[in-house]
């Protein structure tokens, strides 16, 4: 029988797996490719790639090379494949090209090139146009261009064959079927399957695991439950050979049902999650097979109504985190799946396939293998443990279950430098103790990168924390950067005797004028606390800030009291949570002033919050610079706290504030009544006031009286003047 030339695609790093799967089933000339392998094969070996891979995406059948440099090039070089022995009559044609060069950049149109020439060439002979489907047709063919070539192939498979035809329904972010079965592949499971070992996934989302570990037990074939294949509507389909292969994969999976005695289980705290996994094992015929339950990790142990099992395989795909305020729940999540695993599961292997390879640590468990893989194009790792076997275990009493709180407090499995870190924070703590008693203050700074190699600043709000991680400089190892990082949101929560869940982490670039008021998520959850007599909304998850910045709270609780019976105008007002100091302070009047409705739509919630809704305080959406230019209403108090630099769109200008504050200053002093002050305040380190200013002005430094008593580590945190008119 003639040999077929074959290229199968499959995820990035799973291409040795699969260069071994294909010599298994009788594939000849195997060569590993960047994600694929090419090889020869009949027709035989061709439709059983297609039924029984568990590893590829796509069998091609590649049909013709040639030259492709130009648009022209490429039309001719399709030209050479005589289409009429693929295509059926009035058939249905799609085309998928990957690729581009000089001539030819955009695929889509590369495509319809593709298309034209063997359509072209199909009516000359037939005198039938064929028509595009795109999601079935007749004839699926696969261009791929590279280095001025182009290789034209036809898709045996169809659709991807990741899909199986049992998974419909899917929970959160889920495995895709082949990278499932790779994952069990690599962590010995075929093996443990013949000898009727046990699977057990904690944490099973929507059954994905254990329905590929399924199939892999009962030698079922994994697109036995597919409806399509490409070579269905094949010219050259060979109908009676297929239907002996497909016979045959039938008769194994029967045999495979029949002699399956071990135990295929799942469990997960979402019952979402649980519905769609029960959907999917009932469409692959398996529900006799897997079986799911709702279970809290805290209470994974090994089922107990199967009697005593043999140790067998613990596969699972735990959450690790899209965003980073996800990281401090996820730490106490991985330490308590590993707490369960060295309790329950003495003697069992284990298979952990994570994004973040780091929270891994903190289960206390040593991976005696590690392999590098994708899901979809984020680098992923699979770490295999051996749970060390107990010999005592049967004959101690069980250890009772541990909460996540009890957790948080065991310092034992802290590392040497999150001992460290602890103990600074609560020495800072202790040395806050009684000021933050006298002042009643509620929100303020524990930490501050106190220790250089733990670059972060921790926030404390109420019962909550806001935790900002310093990017490291590029000399820094990443990974040594991510470990300390890990190891201080693992002790946070003991320290401050608070939930994970109440942690909320941000990664802290330098950042320039308005960049740090930059969405990054839309949860929309504000939180009150209270400043004083002031009570004021901040928002931990959505923005790199806040909506208060603390290390203002002196000059705030000073524009409170100065503000009484005053004219007061908050420029570059934020969430105005000065202008809400101001008011309860008793200030006649306010206005605030900013580039941004969202902020004003904040600040007008602030001062509804403390009860001012009347006409006499003033939110007006404007560029701060133009409108203090244009303004000629006075004020009795001016605050101007001006970001460092910004060159928003809305702006008429850019403004740097080393550049441009002295125009600033002097066009708000224009407007500042007699006897009045304009407070000016930024954070840019290096400013320096205009020699002009403080002649022409008098100029106060109140710098330090404005740094509060959690900031002191940091004095050039901000700067801050009292302006005034010479007497």
């Amino acid at each position: 029988m003639a040999l077929l030339d074959l290229f199968l695609t499959c995820p990035k790093s799973l291409e040795g797996l699969l260069a071994q799967e294909c010599a298994e089933l009788g594939a000849e000339n195997v060569k590993e490719k960047v994600a694929g392998v090419e090889c020869r094969a009949t027709l035989e070996v061709a439709y059983r790639l297609c039924l029984w891979s568990r590893l590829a995406n796509r069998v091609l059948l590649r049909l013709y090379t040639g030259p492709a440099e130009t648009a022209d090039e490429l039309y001719d070089t399709v030209q050479w494949v005589n289409w009429q022995e693929h295509m059926q009559d009035q058939g249905t044609l799609a085309v998928d090209f990957t690729g581009s060069n000089r001539e030819i950049r955009n695929t889509h149109f590369a495509a319809q090139r593709v298309k034209d020439a063997i359509v072209d060439q199909l009516k000359e002979k037939t005198g039938f146009r064929h028509s595009v489907d795109k999601e079935r047709p007749s004839m699926r063919v696969n261009a791929r261009l590279n280095r001025g070539e182009v290789v034209l192939s036809l898709d045996l498979s169809g659709s991807s064959l990741h899909q199986r035809g049992y998974r419909l329904d899917g929970a959160m972010a889920p495995l895709k079927e082949n990278l499932a079965a790779a994952i069990l592949i690599r962590s010995g499971w075929p093996a443990l399957a013949k000898e009727g070992k046990p699977l057990i996934d904690p944490m099973c989302g929507s059954g994905t695991l254990l329905i590929e570990g399924a199939l892999i037990a009962m030698d079922q074939a994994p697109g036995l439950n597919r409806s399509h294949f490409g070579f269905f509507t094949w010219k050259q389909h060979d109908f009676d050979l297929w239907r002996e292969i497909e016979h045959e994969a039938e008769a194994r999976a029967s045999l495979g049902r029949s002699r399956w005695k071990g135990l295929i289980y799942g469990y997960d705290a979402s019952g979402k999650a649980l519905v769609a996994a029960q959907k999917n094992i009932r469409r692959a015929g398996l529900d006799k097979i897997v079986n799911v339950t709702k279970k809290e990790l805290a209470y994974f142990v090994q089922p107990t109504h199967a009697g005593n099992l043999e140790a067998g395989l613990v596969a699972t795909n735990p959450p690790y985190g899209e965003r980073i305020s996800d990281m401090p729940s996820l730490i106490h999540l991985y330490r308590h799946l590993g707490d369960r695993l060295k309790e329950s599961f003495p003697g069992w292997q284990v298979s952990v396939f994570t994004g973040n390879g780091d929270l891994c640590h903190k289960m206390g468990l040593r991976s005696h293998k590690q392999y590098n893989m994708f899901n979809g194009a984020l680098p992923c790792k699979l770490l295999l443990f051996a749970v060390a076997a107990d010999s005592d275990q049967k004959e101690r009493p069980a250890k009772p279950t541990q909460s996540t709180e009890e957790l948080m407090r065991d310092e034992t499995t802290w590392s040497e430098g999150g001992r460290m870190f602890a103990n600074r924070v609560r020495k800072n703590l202790k040395n806050l103790k009684k000021w933050l008693k006298k002042e009643k203050v509620e929100c303020y700074r524990a930490y501050d990168s106190d220790i250089p190699e733990y670059a972060v600043a921790v926030d404390v709000y109420g019962d909550h924390l806001h935790v900002q991680e310093y990017a490291p400089p590029k000399t820094i190892d990443p990974a040594k950067a991510e470990r300390r990082l890990m190891d201080v949101l693992q002790v946070l929560p003991a320290v401050f005797d608070i939930s994970p869940s109440n942690i909320h982490l941000k990664q802290r670039k330098r950042q320039s004028g308005r960049a740090q008021y930059e969405k990054l998520g839309k949860k929309r959850e504000m939180m009150t606390v209270t400043e004083g007599p002031c009570k004021l909304l901040v928002n931990l998850e959505d923005y790199l800030d806040t909506g208060l910045f603390l290390d203002h709270r002196p000059i705030r609780t000073y524009i409170g009291e100065q503000s009484k019976d005053l004219r007061v105008l908050n420029l570059f007002c934020y969430t105005a949570t000065a202008t809400v100091h101001a008011a309860v302070g008793g200030a006649r009047s306010t206005v605030s002033v900013d580039l941004s409705n969202t902020y004003l739509d904040w600040g007008k919630k602030n001062m509804r919050l403390n009860g001012f809704y009347g006409e006499e305080h003033e939110f007006i959406q404007a560029d701060c610079k133009q409108w203090l230019q244009e303004n000629t209403r006075l004020f009795d108090l001016i605050f101007m706290d001006p970001p460092t630099f910004s060159n928003s769109k809305r702006m008429k200008d850019v403004l740097d504030i080393q550049r441009d504050h002295g125009r600033m200053i002097r066009d708000a002093m224009r407007v500042v009544a007699p006897g009045g002050a304009l407070i000016f305040s930024n954070n840019l380190r290096s400013f320096k006031m205009d020699e002009s200013i403080l002649e022409e002005f008098d100029v106060q430094d109140i710098s330090k009286e404005s740094v509060p008593t959690d900031f002191a580590r940091n004095q050039k945190i901000h700067q801050c003047y009292e302006i005034r008119y010479f007497d």
